[in-house]
């Protein structure tokens, strides 16, 4: 049924590169890769980190938070200078202060040294997030969805390619190694950031070019709106549900499932091979019919969250992985949908507080469900799971059309 809603790959992909913009998605892609595969660095290195500062489990633990917590708040300045300055201009910073923390954080002296380093490359990835959805909308006021689609699955290729190389280059040459591979691309992309994405012409659309008590009135005002509202419970309830699996994912097929942690390792890759899959689908999805239809790939990872705490055999546990998979099908759409029901004087500014609020809520739900696990219901955690993947479809079935 899809085949006939869904244009060919690469019908698409020769869309998505006509009139020069090729090289511009490339580029933004690009990056958005490389801060998030860097980003998943952390957990393959962390033992390494551990064992060089001395930390206990549970401060590399706070390690983690520190970098989550900082990606949050780097999504609403990203979005507020991107409505002032200009997306090139956002997207090369966040590749600067990016690219020079990771070299503090290879030059780090002490654990307060590289917490600092932790937290500035936290905030200059999530400062790169909102100005990559505005840019792109610039670029493709048409097949928005799909492009979105498309930028989302370098991020899936960046976490499945990075750490493993990282690692591998850590047993060799060391973790600061490990961690400095990423220190040439960092520069590369800043490049070709500054060389393809356009400048933005002087129009006056942005409603934040001064900061005053009306202005916050008036972009809260706008957040207001039943849409914005309603997607933004979508996206925390998927952001809550997916922070929880990937946090756990692993851990849990080590100790209930008694597999081996390099195969947990490559389950959790095989999902993430699979949600590069869906996130395109997803986009098409949402550009060919409407973002209610979007939610129904969603199903398949219910099920397969619902399923987990009785499947043994290794065979099922793969099926599993790669079911799991659907479950960002919730993230393109609704955050085009979100951007598109924004106006333009505030989108990226909006779009910052609104992905500001979204991870710093959804950073919470590891605490709750590790919490419970640590009690004995490692198991019934993923039935919860299962339960608001339900609640996110119930939801997003819900969302009001809004003109694009």
């Amino acid at each position: 049924m899809l085949s006939r809603y869904l244009p060919s790959v690469a019908s698409q992909l020769r869309q998505l590169a006509s009139d020069g913009r090729g090289p511009i998605l490339f580029a933004i892609a690009a990056g958005w890769g490389l801060t998030i595969g860097t980003r998943t660095i952390y957990p393959v290195l962390l033992p390494d980190l551990r064992a060089t500062y001395g930390l206990d489990l549970a401060t590399a633990g706070a390690l983690l938070t520190v970098l989550f917590v900082a990606y949050a708040f780097g999504q609403l300045p990203g979005g507020l200078f991107a409505d002032r300055i200009g997306e090139r201009k956002t997207l090369v910073a966040s590749m600067v202060v990016s690219g020079g923390s990771v070299v503090l954080i290879v030059v780090a002296g002490s654990p307060i040294a590289l917490f600092l380093a932790t937290a500035a490359f936290g905030f200059g990835v999530g400062f790169y997030a909102i100005a990559r959805f505005t840019a792109i909308a610039r670029v493709y006021p048409d097949g928005y969805g799909t492009a979105i689609g498309i930028t989302n699955v370098a991020p899936e290729i960046g976490q499945a390619a990075l750490p493993p190389i990282a690692g591998v280059i850590a047993v060799v040459l060391g973790w600061q190694f490990g961690f400095g591979v990423a220190i040439p691309a960092f520069v590369a992309v800043a490049i070709a950031l500054w060389v393809t994405v356009p400048t933005e012409p002087d129009d006056g659309r942005s409603a934040v070019d001064t900061f005053s008590l009306a202005t916050a009135r008036y972009v809260f005002r706008e957040l207001k709106n039943p849409p914005v509202l309603l997607a933004t419970l979508v996206l925390i309830v998927g952001f809550s549900i997916w922070q929880a699996f990937t946090g756990f994912y692993p851990t849990y097929l080590i100790e209930r499932k008694g597999v081996s942690p390099a195969v947990a390792s490559a389950l959790f890759g095989l999902y993430f091979v699979s949600t590069a899959v869906i996130h395109p689908i997803s986009g098409a999805l949402y550009d060919r019919l409407n973002v209610r239809y979007t939610a129904a790939p969603i199903v398949a990872s219910v099920a397969a969250l619902a399923a987990l705490p009785f499947v043994e055999s290794l065979s099922l546990l793969v099926v599993i992985s790669i079911l799991l998979g659907t479950l960002l099908a919730f993230e393109t759409a609704t955050e085009s949908y979100l951007v598109g029901a924004l106006p333009d004087d505030v989108e990226g500014t909006g779009f910052g507080i609104l992905r500001t609020l979204v991870f710093a809520v959804g950073a919470g739900s590891p605490v709750v469900f590790g919490a419970a696990a640590d009690r004995g219901f490692f198991d019934e955690t993923f039935l919860v799971l299962a339960a608001l993947g339900v609640v996110l479809m119930a939801i997003s079935s819900r969302l009001p059309l809004v003109e694009r």
